[in-house]
């Protein structure tokens, strides 16, 4: 009897078990999905935020390199602050003492100061002090007034002249020393980063940007442009005199010394001739002994 009541009882306690757990399953939130699974079941690791342009293997690549920062930028209008002054921008640089003086001295920066009013475009090749450094001592006060102003103009190009626009200049290229490309020859030959210079006798790179706006560009160059249209103006030093010719000896041997031949013209030339002489001789004999005969 005791076992017939236990059962039903037994029955329904499980029975309100089981209810009980399937209410609190339906009740939970969904857990959020952990993510793709392998096949293994294992969740694969969220995939990494791509850090930039990558290579053919595997390793991210350098970033470009930033063009050259001129030493003296320009301003809002694209000139440097105060009036544009060629001497000026050169001041700014710290680094072109003598290249301002040889402006000065010659009245380039002047010159290159009233192109720019006319908003024409100019290229200046500026050698820094380092580069006067390296010639022959003297050299450059040695120079005359005329050598002077062919040396400042060789260092100009009446053109606006980028660094990538050196890869299709024609060469060689007409600078402001008149034009001249026979006594001032300039060959550029740029590549896009570099840029290589010779004018014969000297051989130079671009070695900075120190100053470009759209009309003026200003560029540091490690050697002074030489060529034979600024030395030639030197006066060559005087040729030595020859030597005064000696007078050739004739040979003892063989010719007649002066006075043999001096008396020998004399005697055949001027003389009486020998029968002459014999005649006179016995014409004075007869003259003296007449007195005797008579």
């Amino acid at each position: 009897m005791m076992k017939q009541l236990l059962s039903p009882t037994l029955l329904l306690l499980i029975f309100f078990l089981l209810c009980t757990t399937t209410s609190g399953q339906s009740s939970s939130p969904a857990a959020a999905p952990s993510g793709p699974t392998t096949p293994s079941g294992q969740s694969s690791p969220p995939a990494a935020a791509p850090s930039g342009p990558t290579t053919t293997s595997g390793q991210s690549s350098p970033p470009a390199l930033a063009p050259s920062v001129p030493l003296v930028p320009s301003g809002p209008s694209g000139t440097p602050s105060g009036s544009l002054d060629i001497t000026a921008i050169l001041r700014k640089a710290r680094k072109f003492t003598t290249f301002i003086g040889l402006l000065k001295s010659t009245q380039m920066d002047a010159e290159i100061n009233t192109r720019l009013k006319k908003s024409d475009g100019i290229t200046v090749f500026a050698p820094a002090d380092s580069a006067f450094s390296n010639l022959k001592t003297g050299t450059l006060n040695s120079f005359t007034d005329r050598q002077k102003t062919a040396l400042a103009r060789f260092h100009i190009v009446l053109s606006f002249l980028t660094i990538p626009q050196f890869q299709t200049v024609s060469n060689p290229v007409h600078t402001a020393a008149d034009g001249d490309t026979v006594a001032f020859p300039l060959n550029v030959i740029g590549d896009g980063k570099q840029v290589n210079m010779t004018t014969g006798l000297v051989n130079t790179t671009v070695d900075s940007t120190v100053y470009s706006d759209g009309q003026l560009a200003v560029y540091e160059i490690g050697q002074v442009l030489l060529s034979e249209g600024v030395l030639g103006g030197q006066a060559p030093a005087p040729a030595p005199l020859p030597p005064k010719p000696k007078k050739a000896s004739p040979p003892t041997s063989h010719a007649p010394t002066r006075s043999t031949t001096v008396s020998v013209d004399s005697s055949g030339a001027t003389g009486p001739p020998h029968g002459a002489t014999i005649v006179v001789s016995i014409g004075v004999a007869v003259l003296a002994a007449l007195p005797l005969c008579i």
